[in-house]
């Protein structure tokens, strides 16, 4: 079923949106380095890589740069028209493609570079790969501001690997096992609501029974302990 509503879902937002796609690309193509679309390897079911797509929002060959796949906050890798793309999460919509193709779902944890990946903790990585990545996701709601917590460059990575990473392959690990399409549907909801209104705790309110984060990130995540149980 979920399969059925990705193609459905996903051929009619490529319609939809196709307007939106137009300008977006006349807006990359003259300006900032004329590239519109980035493609990166991820890694997918069962671990397997694959092509994914992008809007163009960061300087060419950026993964080779400072603090590589790992974004920071006010990183300067980022282009003008790229701030946007991503502060509104544009950038993320030719993944449509994607998940049109089969590589991904609407719905599923956030692929990831193989960098990435491999910081979750090992147990988890077994169980994460069990499903498709997703558009979106329940890791991709909880750390939708990511780069505000990643802000200085000395500590950035540290700071991902050791704390990030690790909460987030919960919160991937959690979506494996709760996974139907209550959790589907859901997370679309969560999805659309958190763009329109990025500090919103909507999350924590439709799945109050998530990993609760540490400490050292609920701040930054919107979590309180009225919000989750």
């Amino acid at each position: 079923m979920q399969r059925l509503f990705d193609i459905i879902l996903s051929s009619t937002a490529l319609v939809v949106l196709l307007p939106l796609f137009v300008i977006v690309a006349i807006l990359l193509r003259f300006t900032g380095e004329g590239q519109v679309i980035y493609r990166q390897e991820r890694v997918g079911k069962g671990g397997k890589l694959f092509m994914l797509y992008k809007f163009v929002t960061m300087l060419k060959n950026s993964e080779f740069m400072g603090t590589g796949t790992v974004t920071l906050k006010d990183d300067p890798r980022i282009l003008p028209v790229g701030r946007i793309l991503r502060k509104t999460k544009i950038n993320e919509l030719p993944q449509l493609v994607n998940v049109l193709k089969g590589d991904m779902s609407i719905v599923g944890p956030r692929p990831q570079t193989r960098r990435c990946f491999d910081a979750f903790p090992e147990n988890l990585r077994d169980v994460i790969v069990k499903v498709k990545p997703g558009l979106s996701g329940i890791g991709s709601i909880v750390f939708r501001n990511e780069e505000n917590v990643l802000s200085d460059p000395a500590t950035g990575l540290e700071f991902y690997d050791n704390v990030i990473a690790p909460y987030k392959g919960q919160l991937e690990e959690w979506y494996v096992n709760n996974q139907g399409l209550y959790t589907y549907f859901a997370v679309i909801l969560a999805t659309l609501l958190v763009i329109l209104k990025p500090k919103s705790n909507v999350v924590w309110r439709l799945f109050p029974n998530l990993p609760i984060p540490p400490e050292s990130l609920r701040v930054y995540l919107n979590w309180h302990p009225k919000t989750s149980v």
